[in-house]
């Protein structure tokens, strides 16, 4: 099938411009202003705990929130960091440095411009709830286990990646320094409180900016004897005055090592990155739909995404994706194109060439606090608690993504869990394909092929009746041709195979249904197909069945396919 770049790049900015005018840009002013100043601490969190720093975290927010919301296939989506991502980068850092992580992100790029490029946008939405849950809730604990250090004021240096090892260490070097320990129960409270007073200021935002107030004052007007030590942003990061200059990410390489033996170490990160974009962006998308009553472009939006990750690298940013909570903010503030995107990356922009003091203020534990809400918010512990209290497959597919998705990393937990999934499905298909044997008569009150005729339909002596029930593919396939082995010839020289209810055949089963006529065949026994559709029997011309077999053994129906074995039967006995 040919088709042109139009066919799945239409940026919805270019659509919903055409149409624009002043009430609309009012909206989306007010709606990017409030997201922006929203998106400040989560970027500035999220930057940090992915073991880079604010500044990274912030110029992803501009670069990508901008690009994404410019060439994007949703008119409300917002881009930018996100918790997801925090496991992955920190494990490439530690493996790979900085470096591998900007190759890591431009290769995710690349591949989500491709899987748009290719029209998988439809597709990336059928991976399985559970498995999304699972990895979901996998990160929300490795986020909330990162956050221990900060949050106690341990101010420990080294601290492993492993979550086991992590958590090893922190036993073995635990110690609170209460002051900032104080402040992050404050700001954890401020999280929790906030939406039960005012759903209008984000708890996140009201947390950093009474915690920023409540330390500087300390640090200015505290006495000397009350030995305040608080670690903030300041304290530990350089942020500087504007987005830095585009630069061509470090490709040095360890002696010996090519540059194509680095790609291939880091095509598995890199394609959890874009799997991660993919997956997050679009459930966001989807969910914004539902709420303004908008259809977003998958593959448009794909592509965006994937033009997001090429380009921040260059500017020493982070991956990026959609982020369900700022997109969620946006609708609710009004936000309506994706001009208020743009704008809530013009706010970060100034807010990162003229505030960087005021970020520099902000304490580490507090911004530990408001990380350890958005685990509590990524967990989606009640639906894990639904999915126990029915104790289906699908919980063990979660449990399995969860586990491993904690103990090792995201692309074995994403790997892992969707070969669970898949193998699931088939089993549950295999469950839902049923195999009757017929003797003797066929019921008009229970078969509707029949009942225009009204009448039982008297199977002849030496014919048995095999009716398939759903897709005929390798799982059933093998099922039914081990019931087939153990018919004797001489008790039903004839066999009837029904398929009015097969949609579908596999090479499996072509294989298979092509073994079973041939060894009937040699052991003098006739096999007759009865009800094949038109799509099935295309299927079997071109699988060489209707060649292995006379013409007329292929009925319309039941009552052709009896017909046919009686005048059969009669042919064995008068030879």
């Amino acid at each position: 099938m040919q088709y042109s770049i139009k066919d799945v790049f239409q940026p919805k900015l270019f659509s919903t411009i055409r149409h624009y005018n002043r009430k609309q840009l009012a909206q989306d002013t007010l709606a990017g202003i409030i997201v922006g100043i929203v998106a400040i601490p989560l970027a500035i969190a999220f930057g940090i705990s992915s073991g880079v720093g604010p500044t990274e975290g912030l110029v992803t927010a501009i670069i990508a929130g901008l690009l994404i919301s410019l060439f994007g296939g949703s008119k409300v989506q917002i881009g930018g960091p996100t918790g997801a991502f925090i496991v992955v980068i920190y494990g490439i850092i530690q493996q790979f440095g900085q470096s591998g992580l900007a190759i890591a992100t431009i290769m995710a790029g690349l591949l989500l411009v491709m899987m748009g490029l290719a029209h998988l946008g439809s597709v990336i939405k059928f991976v399985p709830y559970p498995v999304i849950v699972g990895f979901t809730a996998g990160i929300a604990l490795t986020i909330f286990s990162t956050q221990m250090n900060d949050f106690f004021g341990m101010g420990l240096s080294n601290v492993p990646a492993n979550f086991v090892d992590k958590w090893v260490f922190y036993a073995q070097h635990f110690h609170v320094n209460w002051w900032a320990f104080g402040v992050g129960m404050f700001s954890l409270l401020i999280c929790i409180g906030m939406p039960k007073i005012t759903k209008r200021i984000p708890g996140s935002l009201a947390a950093i900016v009474f915690a920023t107030l409540a330390v500087w004052l300390l640090k200015e007007y505290a006495p000397a004897a009350w030995n305040v030590s608080i670690t903030t942003i300041g304290d530990q990061f350089t942020l500087p005055n504007g987005i830095p200059a585009p630069s061509l990410p470090d490709m040095s390489l360890p002696e010996g090592e090519s540059f194509f033996t680095m790609v291939q170490k880091l095509f598995p990160a890199a394609f959890t990155i874009a799997m991660l974009g993919a997956i997050e962006s679009l459930l966001s998308a989807i969910v914004a739909d539902g709420v303004i009553g908008d259809k977003h472009n998958s593959n448009t939006e794909l592509i965006g995404q994937g033009l997001a990750n090429i380009t921040v690298p260059f500017f020493g940013g982070i991956p990026a994706t959609g982020a369900i909570a700022r997109t969620m903010t946006n609708i609710n503030n009004g936000g309506r194109t994706p001009i208020a995107g743009v704008i809530h990356a013009v706010v970060l922009l100034l807010v990162l060439l003229f505030l960087g003091q005021l970020v520099g203020m902000i304490p580490m534990s507090c911004l530990a606090a408001v990380l350890i809400m958005v685990a509590y918010s990524m967990s989606g512990w009640k639906t894990i608690v639904g999915l126990i209290q029915h104790r289906n497959r699908d919980l063990w597919v979660l449990l399995i993504t969860f586990f491993l998705t904690v103990i090792f990393d995201l692309t074995v937990a994403i790997e892992v869990g969707i070969l669970l999934a898949m193998v699931l499905f088939l089993m549950r298909t295999n469950e839902q394909t049923q195999i009757r044997t017929l003797h003797n008569e066929i019921d008009p009150n229970e078969d509707t092929e029949v009942q225009y005729n009204l009448e039982h339909l008297t199977i002849p002596e030496g014919v048995e009746v095999y009716e398939i029930d759903g897709p005929y593919f390798f799982g059933i396939a093998n099922k039914f041709d081990d019931i087939m082995t153990h018919v004797s010839g001489e008790t039903y020289p004839i066999r009837i195979i029904r398929m009015r209810k097969v949609p579908f055949v596999d090479s499996t089963a072509m294989h298979n249904l092509g073994m079973l006529i041939q060894r009937s065949h040699n052991e003098g026994m006739t096999i007759i197909l009865s009800g094949v559709n038109d799509h099935v029997h295309k299927q079997l011309m071109q699988g060489g069945i209707e060649q292995m077999m006379d013409p007329h053994n292929i009925c319309a129906n039941i009552h052709f396919a009896l017909r046919r074995a009686e005048d059969l039967l009669q042919q064995k006995k008068e030879a």
